[in-house]
């Protein structure tokens, strides 16, 4: 859905994406992800998340990311071997739903990248965010994510005294969404608009079609750049097979990625258990 979810209260939803989406679930679900990509990229991922009765909810993931395959060479340009780079997100998110509607929630992120050989960096941020729920088909939400995310650098490992040390933070991410269940459940349709502590205005926008109860198409767009900085946008499609086993519903989810500025699209492939 062009990861046009910060409203989307329905479904397998997680704190990634807005905390205070939690406490509306209506069942639990654990869920692992991994992508294909292309220039030896990785993205993988691993999710819980559930309600916490009466009325607050619960979600931990673990985000990976990385590339390898990279060419290491060293000063006189001589091959010293492949290099590899990983960074990895541990997110704890909790939320709670008010009587009048509102719910709102806070995640603790865990982030550690490392980058180069004795060169890594760790650093905690935190994400806020709020929904309101004005009937059983139309929601609007904000979410303030990244606040104190920074990566500190030291290189003096590698290059001794000629090493440096340098401070990164993570720009401030303020969303603003709203999603709407046209009559008869026919389907969801979800907007937004991401603004940007570094100036940066970005739009998504996705659908989710229930064909049967066993089987959703959904999609979507992602990286719209309402300052036209070229970006690129990233169109996607994708499907879930939903099947019902006893008091399980195991579930199959494909995402087909178009990326811009790179040699192929990426294929995202999840396996989910709701209980």
């Amino acid at each position: 859905m062009g990861n046009a979810m910060t409203a989307v209260a329905s479904g397998d939803v997680v704190a990634y994406y807005n905390p205070a989406l939690i406490p509306g679930a209506g069942y639990r679900f654990a869920s692992a992800s991994f992508g294909i990509l292309s220039l030896d990229r990785r993205l993988n991922f691993l999710n819980y998340s559930g309600a916490l009765p009466p009325s607050a909810g619960l979600s931990i993931g673990l985000i990976n990311a990385g590339v390898s395959e990279i060419d290491g060479r060293d000063g006189d340009g001589e091959p010293t071997g492949p290099l590899t780079t990983s960074e990895n997100q541990l997110f704890l998110g909790f939320g709670v739903r008010f009587p009048f509607g509102l719910s709102v929630g806070v995640t603790l992120k865990l982030l550690y990248y490392q980058l180069y050989t004795d060169v890594s960096s760790t650093t905690v941020g935190v994400d806020f965010g709020a929904l309101y729920r004005f009937d059983e088909n139309l929601t609007a939400a904000i979410t303030v994510k990244d606040i104190n995310s920074r990566y500190k650098w030291d290189t003096r490992p590698v290059f001794g005294q000629n090493g440096l040390t340098s401070e990164e933070a993570f720009p401030l991410l303020y969303t603003a969404g709203a999603a709407f269940r046209l009559p008869d459940s026919i389907a969801t349709v979800s907007a937004e608009v991401e603004f940007s502590s570094a100036e940066t205005i970005t739009g998504r926008a996705g659908v989710e079609v229930p064909v049967v109860p066993e089987f959703t198409l959904r999609a979507g767009i992602d990286r719209v750049d309402l300052q036209e900085s070229g970006n690129g946008v990233r169109p996607s499609v994708g499907f879930t097979v939903r099947a019902k086993v006893g008091g399980l519903s195991p579930a199959l989810h494909y995402a087909f990625v178009h990326e811009p500025f790179a040699p192929s699209a990426m294929h995202m492939i999840s396996l989910s258990m709701a209980f």
